[in-house]
């Protein structure tokens, strides 16, 4: 079940064209979606791609897919880090910043809008979003542009484009752990 989120949400990140996808899921056996995700890091570990969950309640979990080695160049540039230690981050290491950002999810106090830079969104973008509260974006795709909106449109068109190959190499057989691309 859980691979059918992982083509429709996650191929970019499968492609190596993109850092990281989350996808919320329905469940109804915490120890089943458990389960699926611990086979799911078995098949797609030695590839690059790790999976896990931020955040699990009301019968729903937020799914976090990412490519290990890219997550940890992005938490280790210098921009970026300075950016999250005004978070609340004292480490960059992929480890910590993950138990952070799940941490950050469970106050509820608000929505850990820095999770753009654990998927990879450009920093400008991140900053951007947070200080306009999400308005005043020159365009929007997978995120709201407030910087170079010429290359994000064209990634949105590579993301939308590898989308729509890997859901029909799906369908016609090709496995998930067949259509991720090693690190």
């Amino acid at each position: 079940m859980i691979e059918k989120y992982l083509i429709e949400y996650c191929s970019p990140t499968l492609a190596r064209l993109k850092t990281a996808n989350l996808f919320s899921i329905s469940y109804t056996d915490r120890e089943e979606l458990s389960s699926q995700i611990s086979i799911c890091n078995q098949q797609l570990n030695e590839k690059g791609i790790y999976v896990t969950i931020l955040r699990m309640g009301g019968e729903k979990a937020l799914i976090y897919v990412y490519r290990k080695s890219r997550l940890e160049k992005e938490l280790q540039g210098r921009e970026t880090s300075e950016f999250l230690a005004s978070y609340g981050y004292e480490e960059f290491t992929e480890t910590y910043a993950i138990a952070r950002l799940r941490e950050r999810f469970s106050k509820r106090e608000d929505f850990p809008h820095e999770i753009g830079v654990f998927l990879g969104y450009p920093l400008g973008d991140v900053k951007g979003f947070i200080q306009h509260q999400g308005r005043h974006y020159k365009c929007a795709g997978c995120w709201k542009v407030y910087q170079d909106e010429g290359e994000a449109r064209k990634l949105f068109g590579k993301f939308r484009k590898c989308r729509a190959v890997y859901q029909e190499l799906f369908q016609k057989g090709r496995s998930v752990w067949q259509l991720t691309v090693a690190a």
